[in-house]
């Protein structure tokens, strides 16, 4: 299925990646994980031959399947989501070529027209091509689609309705091998729960990157972990691998100490045996040899991840109303994803936005960070009311323009500044140089995290914040924004985040129905 041989990778002049070698064999279910930015994007993009490596082999067998983490389809946009999930196998073509060759067969019986017709009708036979449809849209409805929704063209779904879109696409063309970038996200939980099962029950091989554990312990055989551009194997499931792997570290730590400690002692008495006779320093020479090698082969203990330690600053008071609307609604061509929405937000205020896929969520936030226009109705943002907008998909994040060039743009701090805030989030050292397009997708997500920071905001449009984060990495940013007093108004599928934010309000989309928050909607969520 797989086979790479000395791998090293760089990105940004960053080696990622050295010295690496592994096997996946079919039926393999591997998990690769390791913390942000550790290279475990740009290895998937490698192996899918997206991205060229510095050195070593990557042979493949059989054929690849590859969602990265912001999967986009590559199709028309009046082209039906069935026809993009039937084009994984081909089938979307071959049911035009057939129904060309009907309607030719129709209008002239000709031996040849008969013959070019039956025998195209037996290839998409055998092709699986009348059980094809049926099983599209098992997937589709697996991963959450409703059924009315595959037969609308791409260009009116949602921004995770089309993601689903492409996954489904990648999952219904039955590759040998599939490459799977945090294929969870934007997921509910029962999507989550199926695409889980799918994975299990997958005869060919899967390398899934994921920060979902629960995917990761359920449907894994085998982890490998990426860091500091080394990749260690482990067996078993990712529970098993969490063991095994706190073990190993204590045994290094353990190690590297003693070694440390030797490694004084051997110094401090060849220093002393140096100074004394002409024979004590001989020895004291090859004690220092012996140093050397020591040094050399001496055990790394295992770097400790920093954790997201960022506070968001109080921001600067505005009027006791926020944001005002009035009427909303949005179309996109075809029926309104929703219509008459009106709302107020007070100062303060955490409105929690809920609803199925493709209820317009995104839609209604991207209406009110001025970067959609809406196809009727009205809103206003309060009196010195300054709004932040994270979008899921990182939009204002610009391949080119520099990580420090990005900060720049939110605000007219220093340098220093800057420098502080991005290692708040753990983007250090090189990385405010570095190339914003060549950031893995938790560093895009701390990177417009951060500009929210720098930019001093009072009202903030969050949508899927959480996505992309490592644990730890999430763990810091909700603590850091329950604290802060400012106005949220928050889309997310993450019970864990929302339930830190602790959010007074609830806003029922497409309805637009207002209420107030209460603990039971936790357990829909994930759902909405």
């Amino acid at each position: 299925m797989l086979e790479v041989r000395n791998l090293a990778i760089d990105i940004a002049a960053r080696r990622v990646l050295s010295d690496a070698s592994f096997t996946v064999a079919a039926g393999d279910k591997v998990g690769l994980v390791g913390r942000n930015g550790a290279g475990k994007t740009s290895l998937l993009r490698v192996l899918a031959g997206e991205h060229d490596s510095e050195a070593g082999l990557v042979l493949r067998r059989g054929t690849l399947g590859y969602v990265p983490q912001n999967p986009r389809p590559r199709a028309e946009a009046a082209a039906t989501a069935l026809s993009h999930i039937l084009s994984g196998r081909g089938l979307d073509r071959a049911a035009a070529r057939l129904e060309e060759l009907h309607r030719k067969l129709e209008a002239d019986h000709s031996t040849a027209n008969i013959e070019r017709f039956s025998e195209a009708e037996e290839r998409f036979r055998l092709d699986g091509g009348y059980s094809g449809e049926s099983d599209a849209r098992r997937i589709a409805t697996g991963l959450g689609l409703k059924a009315d929704r595959v037969d609308l063209p791409i260009g009116v779904l949602s921004g995770g309705e089309r993601r689903r879109v492409e996954l489904a696409r990648v999952l219904f063309a039955g590759a040998d091998l599939l490459l799977l970038d945090e294929p969870t996200n934007h997921l509910d939980s029962e999507a989550k729960a199926w695409l889980m099962d799918f994975l299990r029950e997958n005869r060919g091989a899967v390398i899934v990157v994921s920060h979902d554990l629960n995917l990761l312990d359920a449907a894994i055989t085998r982890v490998i972990h990426l860091d500091t551009g080394r990749l260690v194997e482990y067996r078993g499931t990712y529970s098993q691998y969490l063991q095994a792997r706190a073990l190993e570290e204590k045994r290094l730590t353990s190690l590297a100490q003693r070694q440390e400690s030797e490694i004084k002692r051997l110094s401090l008495l060849a220093e002393v045996m140096r100074r004394q006779t002409a024979k004590r320093a001989r020895t004291a020479k090859s004690i220092f040899k012996r140093v050397d090698r020591m040094k050399a082969q001496q055990a790394t203990a295992p770097k400790r991840e920093r954790k997201v330690k960022v506070h968001f600053p109080d921001p600067p008071r505005g009027g006791r109303v926020a944001l005002t609307v009035e009427k909303l609604a949005k179309g996109y061509g075809g029926p309104l994803v929703f219509r008459d929405v009106t709302f107020e937000v007070e100062r303060g205020q955490r409105l929690l936005v809920m609803g199925l896929n493709g209820a317009g969520k995104t839609s209604l936030l991207r209406i009110i960070a001025d970067e959609s226009q809406p196809t009727s109705g009205s809103f206003r943002l309060g009196h010195n009311a300054s709004l932040g907008y994270y979008a899921q998909e990182h939009e204002g994040i610009r391949a080119g323009v520099p990580v420090l060039a990005h900060m720049r743009e939110q605000s007219d701090a220093d340098e220093r500044v800057l420098r502080a805030l991005l290692g708040s989030f753990n983007l250090t050292g090189d990385i405010a140089r570095q190339d914003a397009g060549t950031l893995s997708g938790g560093e895009k997500t701390k990177l417009a995290l951060a500009q929210l920071v720098a930019g001093r905001h009072n009202l903030l449009l969050l949508d899927e914040p959480t996505n992309n984060l490592d644990p730890p990495s999430r763990t810091g940013v909700a603590r850091a924004l329950a604290e802060w007093p400012g106005t949220m108004i928050i889309v997310s599928h993450d019970p864990e985040f929302v339930e830190a934010l602790r959010p007074g309000r609830v806003l029922f989309m497409p309805e637009g129905r207002l209420d107030y928050w209460e603990d039971d909607l936790l357990d829909v969520v994930s759902l909405a």
